[in-house]
């Protein structure tokens, strides 16, 4: 059963954490409010397209695992267009969600 070339089972590449890195979650004294207000607006837009893709993907019936895929793939590119240096978020957090709901519905192993 292909998924348009992609393998749910394997984690897109996620590049190494790096000393410059561990404080990258921490916002800095630089950052305005309104640049605070911006981030929280982007994260709460991403969770609304995340939970819409997954809602569509559960309920549509004609819906089939590629059109899925390709919607899944999507949601990704569009994170990391509103978060480029969050990959690694990504995949922790929403992948593993993406991953399971595409193996429950699809019965995929």
């Amino acid at each position: 059963m292909g998924l348009s070339g992609f393998d749910w089972e394997q984690q897109p590449n996620a590049p190494a954490a790096s000393d410059g890195d561990v404080g990258a979650n921490v916002p800095s004294a630089a950052q305005s409010s309104d640049e605070l207000k911006e981030e929280g607006r982007k994260i709460r837009r991403l969770q609304m397209v995340v939970n819409m893709v997954m809602q569509v993907i559960l309920q549509d019936p004609k819906l089939t695992v590629e059109e899925a895929s390709e919607m899944v793939a999507d949601t990704r590119r569009a994170a990391l267009a509103m978060f480029p240096d969050k990959e690694l978020a990504f995949n922790l957090i929403y992948w593993p969600r993406l991953q399971r709901l595409m193996r429950e519905r699809y019965r995929m192993q």
